[in-house]
């Protein structure tokens, strides 16, 4: 376990968004989300390219290996 320091500000930010969820669950969620959208745009500009079919591989490995939900 590790401890971060972060401003009131955030905490706060933090506390509104996070429900039931813990801290571990809620920055977890915020960090699968972000990882899906660029996941997401880089589908859709691959659309452009000819490489869809390789990027949607390569996009199954990286949800499989930051556990986002697909």
């Amino acid at each position: 376990m590790k401890t971060i320091t972060i401003s009131d500000e955030i905490y706060e930010k933090l506390i509104q968004i996070k429900g039931n969820r813990s801290f571990n669950q809620l920055l977890d969620d915020l960090l699968s989300k972000d990882v899906e959208k660029r996941i997401d745009l880089l589908i859709e500009a691959a659309s452009k390219t000819g490489y869809e079919k390789e990027l949607e591989e390569i996009s199954k490995q990286i949800r499989t290996n930051f556990k986002v939900r697909t």
